[in-house]
């Protein structure tokens, strides 16, 4: 088996999401795409030689040397806070990828979707959700998006413009709702989850990603639903 390399990737562009988290646009020359749902390694290497690697979720997907990641800042990480703080266009960095075959998404599957984020899991939800509306399937899809507050969300603006496109989207705040909300914060309870996603008797294909915390606590509550746990794929992240 050939190991994946490591690529030379300099930073295109930098475009902040929150007050604590910004994409980066990469360019990587030799870089054969990603899935939806796929993720890749970034390395970054101090002037003394010390290197430190750690594992970033792919917003874009498709073909082509552009890949487009969301970082946010985690309070005492060791790469994250370089990443949102430091790095500007024309600066160099190291990737290795794409990576994972479990927790992507593929156009042929006809199963109906929930995808269902806590905090910064949006982003490879999101990659998956561009993907279905660039696909233009008819192909039921939704989105639930757990956040302390509004702006706490990241790439707010486009999932809001997904409904247009298919793909509902239902908001969960757990600290702070928006003026006017009809919900208070708090985290989903069961009943909501019932309530605002795809039901069992349509066996769609669920796709959990967060904290640890999260995906367990909904992972757990989806399968006490009644969904198979087999149609729930996970993917949980901690400090970086």
């Amino acid at each position: 088996m050939t190991a994946t390399p490591w690529l030379p990737a300099h930073v295109e562009t930098v475009t902040p999401l929150t007050a604590h988290a910004r994409s980066l646009v990469l360019d990587v020359p030799g870089w054969t795409g990603s899935l939806p749902g796929q993720h890749l390694d970034i390395r970054l290497t101090a002037e003394d030689g010390y290197r430190a690697e750690r594992s970033y979720s792919i917003a874009s997907f498709g073909p082509g040397e552009r890949v487009e990641l969301a970082v946010d800042e985690v309070e005492d990480g060791e790469v994250s806070p370089y990443l949102v703080e430091e790095v500007r266009p024309g600066d160099f960095l190291e990737v290795k990828g794409p990576l994972g075959q479990y927790f992507v998404w593929r156009e042929d599957d006809p199963s109906p979707v929930q995808l269902i984020a806590g905090g910064s899991g949006i982003v490879p939800l999101l990659s998956i959700a561009r993907a279905r509306a660039a696909a233009g399937t008819a192909q039921p899809f939704r989105l639930l998006y757990s956040v302390r507050s509004a702006p706490d969300a990241l790439y707010a603006d486009e999932i809001e413009e997904l409904r247009a496109r298919g793909i509902p989207t239902e908001w969960i705040h757990t600290r702070l709702a928006p003026p006017g909300s009809p919900r208070a914060a708090g985290r989903v309870s069961l009943a909501e989850l019932e309530r605002l996603t795809i039901p069992p008797s349509e066996r769609p294909l669920i796709y959990i990603c967060g904290p640890t915390a999260f995906v367990e606590s909904t992972a757990d509550a989806v399968v006490a639903a009644g969904h198979p746990p087999l149609r729930v794929r996970t993917e949980r992240f901690g400090g970086a």
